[in-house]
């Protein structure tokens, strides 16, 4: 059982920064692939970033790649999304999800393998 909890949301001006972070219960936390997923008002959850077991493998959506920049520390049971260049399009709350992962390098991309969600956190990009 791993529960997760976001926070570091906020209002911020287009090409701004943010860097939300997700804190993790339970001392099994480097047994679990990490991903951010978004759901802007009116649309589905959309998957942002994912990151393997031993932080080294990465994976971003298409529309967060070279702006956002996932990393975890296993000693503090945390998982974080570095955003920068804000778009208002980025708008949207932000999940952080756990998947159980065999592989330590393996990255988790499909929303169905995430067993574990947190509550969500609100980033509202302004112009």
């Amino acid at each position: 059982q791993v529960q997760l909890v976001e926070s570091g949301g906020g209002l911020v001006q287009a090409g701004g920064s943010l860097r939300l972070s997700c804190a993790a219960s339970g001392r099994t936390f480097s047994s679990y692939a990490m991903g951010w997923f978004r759901q802007a008002p009116g649309k589905e959850r959309e998957f942002v970033a994912a990151l393997s077991r031993s932080g080294i493998n990465t994976y971003y959506d298409d529309s967060v790649k070279g702006r956002f920049t996932i990393s975890r520390d296993n000693a503090k049971n945390t998982v974080y999304l570095q955003m920068n260049s804000l778009k208002l399009e980025d708008t949207a709350v932000y999940y952080c999800a756990a998947a159980p992962a065999s592989g330590y390098y393996r990255v988790v991309v499909h929303t169905t393998e995430y067993d574990y969600w947190g509550q969500g956190t609100q980033v509202t990009v302004s112009s």
